[in-house]
Formats: structure tokens, sequence, C-alpha cells
């Protein structure tokens, strides 16, 4: 006899671990330590919420006290990114794709994952030119018009946009963000076709002109490639339309 299968069960998170991650969450680039009430801005928890949670993070080594009494993040984080790097080494397969990609079109490379309402550069190599756009991996800049926001929002979102199979990839734009800088996307693929992240070129206005992008255009797709090999994937004949899961999913 045949049994019929089970649904799974909804689960819902824990509420105290979740409040102890959004103290984690709360510290951002640049911060060096945080008082109580800056924690307790960021976070919405009530003071006495925030010095109780703070001791289980404390014993765990994953914050620690100031000689002022302000918080800042400890050495446990730093083991666990280490792992996290040494396990997952993207990082092995996208920069050689990055290094490429700048010594073929004199621009910078990036790679970018999205993060909420957030664009995290991942990696990034530089263009050798003195002039070129500032920004270094672990920023987190918004999901606005440039064209890597427009590729990590079309391929985060399920299902795909009709519009994205009206698009030719990689995406361009210039000004978008900052009217002194233009950068091109083009997404890229791991195994059964998950979107893995955002290959971008960017570069000043001036020089990644609207006619410099159509020359960027064929090395910028095959980069992509490349890397979707390199991660196991495959580029769908459209990539507009792939037929596989997205990130996250």
């Amino acid at each position: 006899m045949t049994g019929k299968a089970r649904p799974a069960p909804a689960l819902e998170g824990v509420a105290s671990a979740e409040r102890l991650l959004t103290i984690l969450s709360a510290f951002r680039k640049g911060d060096s330590a945080l008082s109580l009430a800056e924690l307790s801005a960021r976070t919405g928890l009530v003071k006495t919420t925030i010095m109780r949670l703070a001791v289980s993070l404390e014993g765990f080594g994953y914050i620690s006290r100031t000689p002022e009494g302000q918080y800042r993040l400890d050495a446990e984080l730093l083991r666990l990114g280490m792992i996290y790097q040494q396990s997952f080494r993207l990082e092995a397969h996208v920069v050689p794709v990055l290094e490429t990609l700048v010594e073929r079109t004199g621009e910078s490379a990036s790679f970018y994952i999205r993060r909420g309402d957030n664009r995290l550069c991942l990696f990034r190599v530089d263009s050798p030119h003195r002039l070129r756009l500032h920004v270094r991996p672990g920023d987190r800049l918004p999901m606005d018009g440039s064209a890597i926001a427009q590729v990590l929002r079309l391929f985060t979102t399920s299902p795909l946009p009709p519009e994205a199979a009206t698009l030719d990839f990689p995406l361009y734009t210039a000004g978008a963000n900052d009217p002194h800088v233009a950068g091109m996307a083009m997404p890229a693929f791991g195994p059964e076709e998950a979107f893995a992240g955002a290959v971008c070129v960017t570069g000043p206005i001036t020089r990644l002109t609207a006619e410099a992008a159509e020359a960027v255009r064929p090395v910028l797709r095959e980069a992509a490639a490349r890397l979707t090999r390199s991660l196991g994937g495959r580029m769908p004949e459209s990539p507009a339309l792939p037929a596989g899961r997205r990130s996250g999913e």
C-alpha cells in the first residue's frame, strides 16, 4: 500500500536567535565599536535586551567590550569568515576571469551578488588607469538603476520578469547612479543554471562610452561564459531565459 507523502512542516525561526543575529548585522563597514545606544537605534531592540544578548555573544567570542564600554566584533567571526572562504573558494574561479577582463578592456572588473536591498561586491580587480571608480570587495551599494543592479534584480526574481526576454545582455548603463560612471553587467550561472552573480565592467563615462561598450560586449559575454563553465554551470542559449533555479532558491 502506498502511503501519502507528508507535507514538510512549516518552520519558523527562533526569536532569540534572530535578535542575536540582528545585533551582529548592525555593524557596518568602518565601525570600530558601537555604543549601547547606537546598537539600540540600529536594531530597534531595547538596551536591556541587547545587554543580555551581548553576554551570550561575548561568551562565544562574537563580540567583545572595549574599556569604554562599547561593543566591537571579535575574533570568532574572523575564524568563521576564513572557514567560509576556504570551503567555498569562489575567489579561485572568479578572480582569474576578472583579471582577464581588465587586461582585455583596460577597465575595472567586479563580481557582485545581491544581499537584500543592496548589491555586494565580492571580488574586484582595478583598472590600471589612475582615473577609476573606487570600490572595494565587501562594499555594499544600493540596488539602483545601474546595469549591475538590473542584472541582480532580474535574476534573483522568481519567476523571471517577462521583460527580461527583450533585453540584450550584457546590459549597459551610463550615469545611472553617478553621472561620471558607466558600467556593463552580465549574469553568470552555477550548476543547474542557478544564478551565481553578476560579472561587471565599470569605468569613467568618458572612456566607457556607448561606442566603447560595443567592443567590450563580446569580451564580457565570453568572460561570463568562462566563469559559468568554471563553476560547473552552463550558460543558457538566451541568458535572459535560464531554465533552472535562481540564486537563493
